[in-house]
C-alpha cells in the first residue's frame, strides 16, 4: 500500500476522498491551511496546518513524514464569482501553491501526482456533452488557474517523468452516506446546500442567478456527480498511476445534465419542504450548460458513479445538513 500526500484533506472533496484512500488500506497525511477545511473531517490521518505555498513548511513535511509515493492535490480558491472579482490571489493561490507543492514533490522523488481539477477549464463549449479532447477556453480565474496548473503537470511529466491526472470533476455534490463529513463552506456558495438551507428555514431565500440562459427551463444545467463517487475515482486514478498507467486528463461526471429549477424540485421532494427562491441576475463566469463526457475514465478505470441519482445527492447532503446543524 502508497504512502500519499493529501493535500486539502480537511475539505470537502480532500475528506471524502482521504476517507477512500483510507478503507483502501493506503496511510496518508494531510497538509491543509484550514482556512475552508475543517481539522474533524481529518479523523485520525496525521495533519499539518501549513499552506502549500510555503516552501520551508512543505520541505519539513516531506523530509520528516515522507518519503510520499504519490501526492493528491485538492488545496485550492474553489469560488468562480470569487475568482471574477480577485483573479490575482486566485493565480496567487492556486497557480503559486501547486507550483510549489510539485517542484517540492518531484525534489523530494514522489513518481504520481493527482490534481483535483475542473470542468471550468472548457468555458462553454457549443457541444455537449463534453470530451476531454474539447478546447480549453476557461471563462473565470477559476478555471484558468486550474488549466494553467495542468499545463505545468503535461511539461513535468516530459521534462521529469512525473505521472500525473488531471480529473476535471463537473458539480460534486452529496456527502458520505455513512456520516460524519459533508459540505461545509463558510460562506457557503454552492447550489444544492443553498437551496437545502433556505428549505430548512435557515435562510431566507435561494437566489436564482439567471432564469434566461439558453437552457429548456431558462436555468443553468450542470452534470452533478456525488463526492463520494468522485473519491473513489481518485483511489483509482493515484492506484494506477503508482502501477504504471498512463497520465492523462480526464472527465468525471454522470453525462446527465440537471437544471437549477431540476435541483429545487428534487429538494422539495426530499426535504417536504418548499424552497423559497427570488430571481437574481447572471452571474459572471457561469455557463449555460455543462455536463461530462466520462467514457475515457470510465473505460481505463473501469469507474462507474453508484450515488450520483440527484434524489441520492440531495438525500446525503440533507441528511448531513441537519446532523452538522444539530450536533
Amino acid at each position: 500500500m502508497a504512502h500519499l500526500l493529501v493535500t486539502g484533506g480537511a475539505g470537502y472533496v480532500g475528506s471524502h476522498a482521504l476517507r477512500a484512500l483510507l478503507r483502501a488500506g493506503h496511510r496518508a497525511v494531510v497538509v491543509d491551511d484550514l482556512r475552508a477545511g475543517h481539522a474533524a473531517a481529518v479523523g485520525d490521518a496525521p495533519l499539518v496546518s501549513i499552506d502549500v505555498a510555503d516552501r520551508a513548511g512543505l520541505a519539513r513535511v516531506f523530509d520528516e513524514r515522507g518519503p510520499f509515493d504519490g501526492v493528491l492535490h485538492f488545496a485550492a480558491s474553489i469560488s468562480v464569482a470569487e475568482s471574477v472579482a480577485r483573479p490575482l490571489a486566485y493565480y496567487r493561490n492556486n497557480v503559486g501553491g501547486s507550483l510549489a507543492l510539485i517542484e517540492t514533490a518531484l525534489a523530494r522523488g514522489v513518481r504520481a501526482f493527482v490534481l483535483s481539477s475542473t470542468a471550468a477549464v472548457y468555458g462553454s463549449p457549443a457541444k455537449q456533452p463534453i470530451a476531454e479532447d474539447a478546447p480549453l477556453a476557461p471563462e473565470s480565474p477559476y478555471g484558468a488557474s486550474k488549466a494553467m496548473v495542468e499545463r505545468m503537470l503535461v511539461d513535468a511529466g516530459a521534462a521529469h517523468g512525473l505521472a500525473w491526472a488531471a480529473l476535471r470533476y463537473f458539480n460534486a455534490s452529496g456527502a458520505d452516506p455513512g456520516g460524519g463529513i459533508g459540505e461545509r463552506h463558510d460562506p457557503e456558495s454552492h447550489l444544492i446546500p443553498l437551496a437545502l438551507e433556505a428549505a430548512a428555514g435557515w435562510r431566507p431565500r435561494f437566489s436564482l442567478y439567471g432564469t434566461d440562459y439558453p437552457t429548456p427551463d431558462g436555468t443553468c444545467v450542470r452534470d452533478y456527480v456525488h463526492v463520494s463517487d468522485l473519491a473513489d475515482a481518485h483511489v483509482r486514478a493515484i492506484e494506477s498511476l503508482l502501477g504504471g498507467g498512463a497520465s492523462g486528463a480526464f472527465n468525471l461526471g454522470t453525462g446527465r445534465g440537471h437544471s437549477i429549477r431540476e435541483v429545487l424540485a428534487a429538494v422539495e421532494r426530499v426535504t417536504g419542504h418548499a424552497v423559497p427562491a427570488e430571481v437574481a441576475a447572471r452571474r459572471p463566469g457561469d455557463p449555460p450548460v455543462l455536463v461530462a463526457d466520462a467514457a475515457r475514465f470510465r473505460a481505463r478505470f473501469g469507474w462507474m458513479p453508484r450515488l450520483s441519482d440527484l434524489d441520492t445527492i440531495v438525500a446525503t447532503a440533507w441528511r448531513w445538513l441537519e446532523s452538522w446543524r444539530q450536533a
